[in-house]
């Protein structure tokens, strides 16, 4: 599992035009998944990703998260994460999973993250997506299983 995670003053997905998924202050974090990934890996890294201590505290030090600064998360799932354009140009995506594999799994990822009281929105899986972010820093991590 691969999260690039944003610390974000506000972020939006739209999808044919239609904004389904908007946060204020919080987290914005693209999630790829890979054939190998299981439900305790989602857990870990759910886990992880909430206690994540990106935020300043009142000495200007990354010291809190985003359950500590009441922030929100907006998920959204992006297969080309796991894409390799180590020969030629054109990137393979072999190393992604297939959506069989990968929707159960993000669907859980969204649900552990949820159920720890950070509110969390989400793109549509498959769709093609344009995301807005108010990047904040910019403060962006490459998280991985």
């Amino acid at each position: 599992m691969r999260l690039v995670v944003q610390r974000v003053g506000m972020a939006a997905v739209s999808v044919e035009n239609e904004v389904v998924g908007q946060i204020g202050p919080g987290l914005c974090v693209l999630v790829g998944i890979t054939h190998d990934d299981t439900p305790d890996i989602v857990a870990k890294m759910a886990e992880k990703l909430v206690k994540l201590r990106i935020f300043s505290d009142e000495d200007d030090k990354m010291n809190l998260s985003v359950k500590d600064i009441a922030g929100e998360i907006l998920l959204i799932s992006q297969f080309t994460l796991y894409g390799d354009a180590k020969k030629g140009n054109r990137p393979s995506f072999v190393r992604a999973a297939r959506p069989e594999h990968a929707l159960p799994l993000f669907t859980d990822f969204v649900e552990q993250v949820a159920v720890t009281g950070v509110p969390v929105g989400t793109g549509k899986f498959g769709a093609d997506m344009k995301v807005m972010i108010a990047n904040d820093g910019p403060v962006t991590l490459i998280m991985e299983s």
